[in-house]
């Protein structure tokens, strides 16, 4: 059985917008395409689109899943083994957060006293350090400096601080998203502006220059940075992307 590129996006979860941008990229080619332009799609495209939002929910990025699934060697068996073990590893991990969670409540309605260790059981600083080697092996050993440089500008924040810049986080995110729903195009002054708000923001870690914060775009597209930005509308991240390099053309060096 072959189906549409919009009846694939209506039992995938992904949407159209990012099939036609898999399509673009070759990291998923229809099996063919009709005189009418409609692309269609089998069960083997079926299967290899499985792989690729596996890999993405485990936080690979769409260059990393390319290299992975276009190797001569990938075996789909050992692959299929390989996520079910980092999605029970996942499982356990979120199990001992929710106990956490849990003592912490107990803990503060007085029923029960915390040790301090227990107080952060669970948080891993593995999701942490696996970013971080992604941004040194995207862009090269330099941006330990710069990394190390955004801790230092944040290593005396406390609660409140965290709280505002999530706040603004946030309001950027729907401002973006109302944007888009209004089919703004990305050169438009009002979300230029959004943007430079964004700019901002990230100027509260590091500066980035055009070329950096050109990059910047690209991660929120293609690594594990898509999650908060494609909370409200899948085809977000890409919007977002756009309109950053935009901006950096006009108005960074």
């Amino acid at each position: 059985m072959r189906y549409t590129v919009k009846k694939l996006a209506q039992f995938s979860g992904a949407s159209v917008r990012t099939l036609h941008f898999y399509d673009e990229i070759g990291l998923l080619r229809p099996a063919a395409v009709g005189a009418n332009g409609y692309r269609y799609y089998g069960e083997a495209e079926l299967l290899r689109l499985q792989q690729i939002r596996f890999y993405r929910e485990l936080g690979f990025g769409l260059r990393q899943i390319a290299e992975i699934v276009n190797a001569p060697d990938f075996d789909r068996l050992a692959a299929l083994k390989s996520h079910r073990r980092q999605l029970l590893k996942r499982l356990a991990d979120t199990r001992t957060l929710i106990a956490t969670i849990d003592k912490t409540i107990k803990h503060l309605k007085g029923s029960k006293h915390m040790k301090t260790e227990e107080l952060f059981d669970g948080f891993s600083q593995e999701q942490q350090a696996r970013h971080e080697q992604y941004l040194v092996n995207r862009y090269g050993e330099g941006m330990r400096k710069q990394i190390a440089a955004s801790r230092n500008r944040v290593k005396d924040w406390g609660r409140k601080e965290w709280e505002r810049s999530k706040a603004e986080a946030e309001a950027i995110g729907k401002a973006l998203l109302g944007a888009k729903q209004r089919r703004l195009p990305v050169h438009a002054p009002e979300v230029q502006k959004i943007i430079e708000r964004h700019y901002r923001w990230i100027c509260q870690f590091w500066t980035p220059n055009r070329e950096s914060y050109t990059g910047f775009a690209e991660l929120i597209v293609s690594s594990e940075l898509r999650k908060p930005y494609s909370a409200g509308d899948p085809d977000l991240p890409e919007y977002t992307a756009d309109a950053i390099r935009q901006y950096a053309r006009t108005q960074l060096r």
